[in-house]
Order: structure tokens, then C-alpha cells, then sequence
């Protein structure tokens, strides 16, 4: 006897089950699972079944059809797949407990066969369900996409995984390091990684910062958007957030790690109320760290030539990094793994 999972849907109507379990039984195929995943006036039923060895896929999906099932899939199952679905999916979420990053191989895990890739928040990609395609969030920022097409996705499995992907979104964040810091003056802010739920935070953060701040940042006279900045914080990298504790509880500033290669660029923002007491040597530092940890060769900041400040602050934290004039912009080369200034 050979394992075979079948999926097919079922008009929601008394007695069709009956029809499609007979004309299996017809063909000496013994249905040894069943899950049911509900939809609008119908149900799609997977089947774990048991049949003669000399059965073929073909002959399945034809006692299938003679069942009253429509839109047929047949493949081949092992014994994983007597596992029911809660205990799997306990024990998935048991394993994202312990390694939140490991979300697109749970994926996998839960799905079947399917392809799982990362996009980039503003890249095309927002999270939903389409029978090919499911786009969840992904902890370290952006849209997980998976991708299957036979046989096609049912609302149920992309709750199931949407449920999946909140988890280690949650998981991520209450496992972030956090770390107090005393700035010249005795004031004191948190750092933390940041992400999309900071959001309106940052938006404000902007609000308060004069324009010749954010020009700096930004290389440019315009003001970035909701939008813009959404995209940077779901961008692929590291986000560090400088935060107030103290009532009113607020962000004050920002670092930027971007990158999707070896390389990565760095962007840095304090607002003007919260310049000049240390705190951007200290973002600097740490997203320095960050972008080391995260395995990129190079971290580019890309500064205009009369920002002095910030050229200044570069060649005191990271000595080792390349300077290259191009015009009005200078661009510093800082080689990740070099000894930075504490």
C-alpha cells in the first residue's frame, strides 16, 4: 500500500462526503486523515489515504471526479502527514519559541511543498491572501511571500500561517535587546530595535526636526513621507531607535541599516532638541554592531561635504573607514569587523 494526499472540493451538502469516501472505498483506498478547510458554499477536504501500490496519481484524481469532487489534487504523503493538524502546529510554534527567525522554514514546514521569499516593504508586496500567493509579515521587517501553485492556497491555510508569522512577530520584539543610556546632561534613552509599529513615532520625530536635519539625513530638500519612511523601516536591515522614557515618551532618534548583499547603508537622524549630548556617537556605534552582526562587508554613509559634524563623527568612531569626495556628497567606506571607538 502507497500514502497519497488528496485535496478536492466538496459541495457543503449532506451526505456528498459519503459519495466521494464510497467511490474511493470502490478502488480498496482507505482514507486514514481528513481535514476540512471551509470556504463559501463549499469545502475543501484533504485526505491522507492509503492505496494499492499499483494505483496510479491518475486513477486517485479519476475516483476522485466519480465522487462528486471537483478541482482534484493528488500527491504523494509520508507519514508526517498522519501527524494532526493542532499537534503540528503546537509543535511549530514550539520551535519559533526558540528561534523566531526560523518563520520561513515553519512556513515550509506547515504549507508543504511551496517557495518562500523576502520582500521589501514598498517593493510591490503588501500582506493578503491570493489562492497562489500569501504574504505575511516577516520579523525582521518587510513581506514574507510564499508561493504555490497546485494545489492552490484556502483561507484556512493562510490563517493558519498569517497566525504563524504574528507569533514570531511578537516573539521578535519582546526578545529585543534593550539598552539604557546616560547622555551628557543626565538625561537617559532607551535603545531598542525598531520597526513598523514605530512608525507614527518616527512620522513625528520628523515633525520636530528642523529642515536643515532632515536634510542632512536625507541628501535633499524634501521632506520624506509617511510612506517613505514606512518603507524604510520595513526595508531589509536594522532599524535603532533612540527612545524617551521619561513622560512625554517619544523618539529622538534613529539609525538605519539597510541592505540586501554584502554591502549596506547607513542613515542616521537626531532631532535638533537632542543633538550635541552624545547620542549620535552612540546610534552610530551600535549600528556599526549591528550591521557586523548582521554579516555585511561594508557599511556606506553617504554625507554632504559641509557636515562637518557628521564627518567628524565618522572619523572618531570608525577611524578605519575610506573617505571619497564626490562634489557636494562624501562617501564613507567603513569596513565592518574594524576596531570602532568607544
Amino acid at each position: 500500500m502507497s500514502l497519497w494526499r488528496l485535496r478536492a472540493t466538496i459541495d457543503d451538502r449532506p451526505g456528498f462526503l459519503a459519495v466521494l469516501a464510497a467511490s474511493l472505498a470502490l478502488r480498496s483506498v482507505n482514507i486514514l486523515s481528513v481535514q476540512v478547510h471551509a470556504t463559501p458554499g463549499a469545502a475543501v477536504d484533504e485526505f491522507v489515504v492509503d492505496a494499492p501500490d499499483e494505483m496510479t496519481a491518475e486513477e486517485l484524481l479519476a475516483a476522485v471526479e466519480r465522487g462528486r469532487g471537483r478541482d482534484a489534487w493528488v500527491g504523494p504523503a509520508d507519514a508526517y502527514g498522519l501527524v494532526d493538524p493542532p499537534t503540528q502546529i503546537l509543535a511549530l510554534a514550539h520551535r519559533l519559541v526558540g528561534d523566531p527567525d526560523a518563520l520561513g522554514d515553519v512556513v515550509r514546514e506547515m504549507l508543504g511543498e511551496c517557495e518562500v521569499h523576502w520582500r521589501p516593504r514598498g517593493a510591490g508586496e503588501a500582506e493578503g491572501f491570493a489562492p497562489t500567493k500569501l504574504c505575511l509579515p516577516d520579523p525582521a521587517g518587510g513581506v514574507l511571500v510564499v508561493e504555490r501553485a497546485d494545489p492552490v492556497f484556502t483561507p484556512a491555510e493562510y490563517a493558519r500561517a498569517y497566525s504563524m508569522a504574528s507569533l514570531a512577530v511578537g516573539l521578535g520584539r519582546a526578545t529585543a535587546p534593550r539598552l539604557l543610556v546616560a547622555l551628557a546632561g543626565g538625561a537617559e534613552v532607551v535603545l531598542r530595535p525598531g520597526g513598523l509599529a514605530d512608525l507614527p513615532e518616527i512620522v513625528a520625530m520628523h515633525g520636530r526636526c528642523s529642515a536643515e536635519s532632515l536634510r542632512h539625513r536625507y541628501l535633499s530638500n524634501d521632506r520624506p513621507s509617511a510612506r517613505r519612511l514606512a518603507a524604510l523601516l520595513g526595508a531589509r536591515g536594522h532599524t535603532l531607535v533612540a527612545e524617551v522614557m521619561a513622560p512625554p515618551r517619544q523618539v529622538v532618534g534613529a539609525a538605519h541599516v539597510v541592505g540586501d548583499g554584502p554591502d549596506a547603508e547607513l542613515g542616521l537622524l537626531v532631532e535638533d532638541a537632542w543633538q550635541r549630548r552624545g547620542l549620535g556617537r552612540v546610534l552610530l556605534r551600535r549600528a556599526v554592531e549591528a550591521a557586523e552582526q548582521a554579516g555585511y562587508g561594508i557599511l556606506h554613509a553617504h554625507v554632504f561635504a559641509g557636515n562637518t559634524s557628521m564627518l567628524r563623527l565618522l572619523r572618531d568612531v570608525a577611524p578605519g573607514g575610506r573617505h571619497s569626495n564626490g562634489g557636494t556628497v562624501t562617501t564613507v567606506a567603513i569596513p565592518i569587523g574594524m576596531r570602532i571607538l568607544r
